[in-house]
């Protein structure tokens, strides 16, 4: 028998697996394995800095579902009304608007074009 340990999104599991001779089934009982608990979080991925300091206006705007940005089509300071796309959140390949939920002012964007969110991410405010 050999051990290994094995990292599957930052959890480590110790395996152990039986070497076989040529002549050997394939057919075998699972082994059981101990699941062992990481020492340390893996470190997040750097993200690319965001257009705002976030969080400016009284109204968030929130992603409905994961995805990526496609596009921004409003800008910090332009007045929108209800209903009006703010802008493109690509999920499970299509293409959906995300609107301001009422009239008002765009205080901050706080997501970039081509940024991965996800579902209850801060997208935008509005004052």
């Amino acid at each position: 028998m050999k051990s290994y340990t094995i990292r599957v999104n930052g959890v480590a599991y110790d395996v152990e697996v039986e070497e076989r001779g040529a002549g050997a089934s394939a057919v075998s009982a699972p082994v059981p394995v101990t699941r062992v608990e990481p020492s340390a979080p893996a470190p997040a991925p750097a993200e690319a800095p965001k257009k705002s300091s976030g969080g400016a206006g009284g109204t968030k705007v929130t992603a409905p579902m994961p995805g990526k940005i496609l596009a921004i089509k409003a800008n910090e300071g332009a007045s929108v009304k209800k209903g009006d796309v703010i802008l493109l959140l690509e999920a499970m390949k299509m293409e959906n608007e995300v609107v301001a939920p009422k009239d008002g002012t765009i205080a901050s964007i706080d997501v970039n074009s081509g940024d991965m969110v996800e579902a209850g991410d801060l997208l935008a405010t509005l004052d």
